[in-house]
Order: C-alpha cells, then structure tokens, then sequence
C-alpha cells in the first residue's frame, strides 16, 4: 500500500489568526509530505507491513525507527488537519462532552489538564484526549511523533487518540515563536468539535 498526502480540505489561511497561512502551508506541504515519502521509502525494505492501513500500521512500527517517525508522523498530522478543519462545532456536546465532564469535572478542566500535557512535554511531540479501554476518556502527551497506538512505546498513553495537538515548534513558530501557551491556547479557537466526536464514535 503506498501513502500519500491527504488535502487539506480547506484553504490554508482558512484558521487565521490562530494558524497563519504560511506555517500552513509549510507544515501540511513539506513536513508532512516528507513523512509520507520517507514512509514509502522505509516500507519498501518491510514488505510484510506494506499493506496495513495506516492506523493499523502504529501497532507494529514500534521496533523500526524510520517507520515509527515517518508512519507516526503521517498518522498523526492525518488525524490532526482534520481535528482542526474549519466549520464544526466549538465545543462538545451529547456522549462525549457528558465523559469529559466525567473524567475531568469540566471542560474547563479538561483544557486545562490537555494544556499542561503539551506544555510539560519537552522538546517536540504531541498531547492528546483519548478513548481508553475502560470507556472513559484521558489526556497523555508523546514524545517526537509517537502516539497512543504504539502501544508500550507511547509510555502510559494506552488508548486511542481522538484529539490530537502538535507541539513541535514547526507547528507554531513562525506566528508564536517560543510561545507555547499562546499556541496551545489559540488551538481551542480552531478544534472541530463535531470531528473529535466522530473520532470518539469510531474509537468506541
């Protein structure tokens, strides 16, 4: 199975001010694009997992560096253009807004607790608000572009990413540069709430 690069589906100014057009363009058309090929590239030496799908392939890439970073950064900027597209709902409602609240008290809460798991991770990676197997909902953070379908390699992230948030500085810098928290807190201006509850649905 050969990977290729999803479109955006929207224009790349189409989350200004919260997410320029530039960085847009740079990160979907040269960062992920380059995951892609370098996947492509790696699964040509691994033919017995050539033809997984790419969510089924999280779970066996673990061991193999070059499929782990490309095969994980391609699920996981896959998953994240489309958590961010603009047009849904800005907040959750029915099921999942009702497990947020559970597990976290609030949403307030909620935003709270995913801010700090991708403050608190240092250098480059991911947070993340995933359906664990137990029926909840919880919030973990990776390193580099690991993600909770890697199993023990994701550390204690044991669930299945609903929400995810790239805080590699290429996400972010050209507009916030070292600034973080201004990222972090102008992501729940752009999160397509109708998606993740999609995601929810289909994790279940």
């Amino acid at each position: 199975m050969s990977h290729s690069l999803p479109d955006l589906g929207y224009a790349h100014d189409a989350l200004e001010p919260y997410i320029d057009a530039r960085t847009m363009e740079i990160h979907h058309g040269k960062h992920h694009n380059a995951y892609v090929t370098n996947l492509n590239g790696a699964l040509e030496g691994n033919a017995d997992l050539a033809g997984l799908s790419l969510k089924e392939l999280q779970a066996k890439i673990a061991d193999i560096p070059a499929l782990r970073n490309n095969g994980g950064g391609h699920f996981n900027h896959s998953l994240f253009w489309k958590v961010i597209a603009p047009g849904g709902a800005s907040a959750p409602s029915g099921e999942l807004a009702a497990k947020i609240d559970e597990a976290f008290g609030s949403l307030d809460s909620f935003k709270e607790s995913f801010a700090k798991a991708g403050m608190t991770r240092f250098g480059s990676g991911w947070a993340w608000l995933g359906l664990k197997s137990d029926g909840s909902v919880g919030v973990c953070s990776t390193p580099n572009q690991d993600n909770p379908l890697m199993g023990e390699a994701a550390g204690t992230c044991g669930c299945t990413p609903i929400l995810g948030l790239d805080v590699w500085e290429h996400a972010y810098y050209l507009n916030y540069q070292n600034r973080r928290p201004d990222y972090i807190s102008a992501f729940w201006s752009v999160v397509n709430w109708d998606v993740v509850a999609a995601n929810y649905e289909a994790a279940k």
